[in-house]
């Protein structure tokens, strides 16, 4: 039995869980081995919090409260997921927030940065190359606000660290229950991965629940190396934090990262063209920056071969919708 530190109500789970029958029925008829596909709609943890990064903030916020804080600080791309849900929920339980966005051009208020805007939250822009010193734009902000007489938290990009790793963890519960429900043994769970969070949580989860199905992120940045460092640091940062003691060597930390595409943000008319296809079969909407990538690397994945006497494939809908709007004009309607 897992014992969760504190954490707030603030995800709508546990979310929906099911079968993608027309998108499995559509890659057999291609002639791929392909196994019976499933979709966990995390995209549905919320309205304007939609997606993955509600649930590690209900345990980040939960600390936050507990050590009196009353700013939070946190950083991501101008079209962040993370920065969007935080700032929202941030400003529902009656904190300041400070968000650090890193603009590669003069940013439009479209998709999550209008919506950053509408709560209006605090927003600071940094080009790329003053963005690789974050830690020092962290640090400053802290001091700025001592100095004012507040209390700030600083959550990483992502909500990625040892605290965060709580909300991925008790995915990893939800979906051993959706898979008893369903009486079926998924040999992997497959979802995107930016900052490293998600893919620790469920790797570490799966580990410590005894599951055995194979978790796999589909990169969206950086490589292979970086996400077994990242998700690697990560694990290291719960354990030491949670007493519990964690054998690296026994977790099985696989990253996808033939599929990232042009950058961070940047996808090819490929990517579009799966949004699109996946929109008008089963109904559910994916996103340029992480979802689509995934989702598409994962199909053409199984149309290779990959998976082939596979049992089932999971897909974590980890969200993003808000930022499609930012990119809109590329589906060429």
């Amino acid at each position: 039995m897992i014992s969760y530190p504190d954490r707030l109500n603030l995800a709508q789970i546990p979310t929906p869980f099911y079968r993608l029958d027309r998108l499995t029925e559509m890659l057999r008829s291609e002639g791929a081995e392909c196994p019976q596909l499933w979709i966990k709609r995390d995209d549905q943890t919320g309205s304007l919090t939609s997606g993955n990064k509600v649930r590690k903030l209900e345990f980040l916020l939960a600390e936050a409260r507990a050590q009196g804080c009353d700013t939070l600080i946190t950083s991501g791309g101008v079209q962040s997921n993370h920065c969007r849900a935080t700032a929202v929920l941030g400003t529902q339980l009656g904190f300041k927030v400070h968000l650090l966005l890193r603009s590669d051009i003069e940013p439009q208020p479209v998709g999550n940065l209008l919506i950053d805007q509408l709560v209006d939250a605090r927003i600071s822009h940094y080009s790329p190359q003053e963005f690789r010193k974050l830690d020092l734009l962290f640090a400053h902000w802290q001091q700025h606000y001592t100095e004012q007489g507040s209390k700030a938290y600083s959550i990483p990009t992502g909500g990625s660290n040892g605290t965060g790793l709580w909300g991925y963890i008790a995915a990893a519960q939800e979906l051993q229950q959706d898979f008893q429900q369903q009486g079926i043994s998924p040999s992997y769970i497959i979802h995107a991965t930016g900052s490293g969070g998600t893919q620790a949580g469920l790797t570490l989860g799966c580990n410590l629940l005894g599951m055995d199905t194979q978790v796999e992120g589909y990169a969206v940045c950086d490589n292979n190396a970086y996400f077994k460092h990242k998700v690697t640091e990560d694990i290291l940062h719960w354990s030491e934090q949670s007493s519990m003691a964690v054998d690296i060597s026994a977790l099985s930390i696989v990253t996808e990262d033939n599929y990232i595409g042009p950058d961070y943000g940047q996808a090819g008319p490929e990517i579009f063209a799966s949004i699109k296809q996946l929109a008008s079969l089963e109904g559910v909407i994916l996103d340029p920056v992480y979802t689509g990538k995934a989702f598409y690397g994962m199909v053409e994945e199984i149309r290779k071969g990959r998976y082939a006497g596979a049992s089932d494939i999971v897909f974590v809908h980890t969200g993003g919708l808000f930022g499609l709007f930012a990119q809109q004009q590329k589906l060429n309607y």
